[in-house]
């Protein structure tokens, strides 16, 4: 069969080389794809969001499944397209991919089937959003309502940064005209976070390993958030009865109520999760495999992962039974200097054939592109050094000496990915 992958990133070069392991598949496509991804799969020059051009581009490849990688396309309705067309695609339609593309929407949806999150406000107003923290306790947490890139929340300590976040949202418009559009003010929840991804048909829902994901620029969590700067799984911290229940409390009635509302979901549901002392609660959904998260995630799948995808279309997924290697996985982003903020393209990588010699590890590539023959920098997350071990020591030591084996100028990467699991396992 022949498969396309939609998206430039990280975890299209993930899903990329997993679906490269299927016996199934004789032709794989990306678009548009990157250095990377050029090595495994054929990258044609279509942007991820160019829903007209890819349509045509898969009837006249021919393409058997298409698997959308980020929240854009999807958010604009490529997957009721390609079904409109008769061509097979994974992924929730635009109208489940609400759950990700409004926050105000997913909230509702939370608060009205009883799933346990944040207590919150909605406002369309800078200076009655203003007002209302003023009233509160802090810190709070505000959201832009649209789709910011993973970088659209604050968590705001006082009121002068109340006022920044709302001004940078509402009035500036940061992260773009819709999510500034209206805000959510929460109340802030104290605990561990971790990222459960499941694969869900509509009916039937299996979660994947945990894992945990590193928003934040700097060490120890500090500084402002970006679209992830490393993963690990599985999070030691995350027992199987917390597994249990985000399953009956949180999984299985969301998908429900998305039913309900007229928006079956079909693909991967991403629960963003916080572990309170009164349990596990949502801190955000997303409608697409997690970055770097899925870089974590898919190293440690046996069971051959295009079955699952087309099970899932097919809503047969109860039919499925999905295996784990009992091992752990880690990834440590390698970005640019300035990111998340400004900063240079165009920095050639050097070394990366010597990662290629390691066992276990594998460079996937996110801002990367050829120029002149050479690889070099394209975006703020150029590379997530992932490397699978028995145990998640075993498998940070070995990702930090691949990372001194490349360079290139202003590499910047987190010194502390996976600290939190090897001191609780430490305990």
């Amino acid at each position: 069969m022949k498969a396309l992958v939609i998206g430039s990133g990280g975890r299209e070069h993930t899903l990329v080389w997993k679906i490269t392991q299927s016996p199934k598949v004789s032709q794989i496509y990306c678009a548009p794809g990157n250095a990377g991804i050029s090595r495994l799969a054929q990258c044609v020059n279509i942007g991820a969001d160019s829903i007209e051009k890819l349509v045509d581009f898969a009837k006249k490849e021919k393409i058997d499944l298409t698997v959308v990688g980020p929240e854009l396309p999807l958010s604009q309705g490529i997957v009721n397209e390609f079904n409109k067309q008769g061509l097979r695609i994974f992924g929730p339609s635009k109208e489940a991919t609400e759950i990700e593309s409004s926050k105000v929407f997913s909230k509702y949806l939370l608060k009205k089937y009883h799933i346990p999150t944040a207590n919150y406000e909605v406002f369309q107003n800078n200076k009655k959003a203003l007002d209302y923290t003023q009233q509160q306790t802090f810190p709070l947490v505000i959201k832009a309502d649209g789709l910011a890139a993973g970088k659209g929340v604050f968590i705001v300590e006082n009121l002068v940064q109340a006022r920044d976040a709302l001004n940078a949202m509402m009035e500036e418009k940061k992260f773009g005209e819709a999510a500034g559009r209206q805000v959510i003010i929460e109340e802030f929840l104290e605990g561990e976070e971790v990222s459960i991804l499941a694969f869900c048909d509509g009916k039937t829902v299996i979660p994947m390993v945990s894992s945990q994901d590193h928003k934040k620029i700097f060490d120890n969590d500090q500084g402002p958030n970006t679209g992830g700067m490393g993963a690990y799984s599985p999070v030691p911290f995350y027992p199987d009865e917390f597994e249990k229940r985000v399953l009956e409390e949180i999984l299985k009635p969301t998908v429900k109520g998305l039913q309900n509302e007229g928006k079956e979901y079909k693909g991967v549901l991403y629960a963003g999760l916080i572990l309170t002392k009164e349990g596990p609660k949502v801190l955000e959904f997303n409608a697409r495999f997690g970055d770097p998260e899925t870089q974590v995630i898919l190293p440690r799948l046996k069971t051959d992962l295009i079955d699952i995808l087309n099970a899932v279309i097919d809503s047969t997924l109860h039919k499925i039974n999905i295996q784990w290697e009992d091992n752990a996985a880690i990834c440590v982003v390698v970005a640019s200097g300035g990111y998340p903020e400004k900063y240079q393209k165009g920095k050639v990588i050097n070394g990366l054939e010597k990662l290629e010699k390691m066992k276990n590890m594998i460079a996937f590539h996110a801002g990367t592109k050829f120029q002149e023959g050479r690889v070099v920098t394209s975006g703020g997350r150029v590379l997530g050094i992932t490397v699978w071990d028995e145990t998640i020591s075993k498998a940070k030591e070995k990702a930090y000496k691949g990372i001194e084996e490349i360079y290139f100028k202003d590499m910047y990467y987190r010194k502390d990915i996976a600290a939190k699991a090897i001191k609780e396992k430490n305990k």
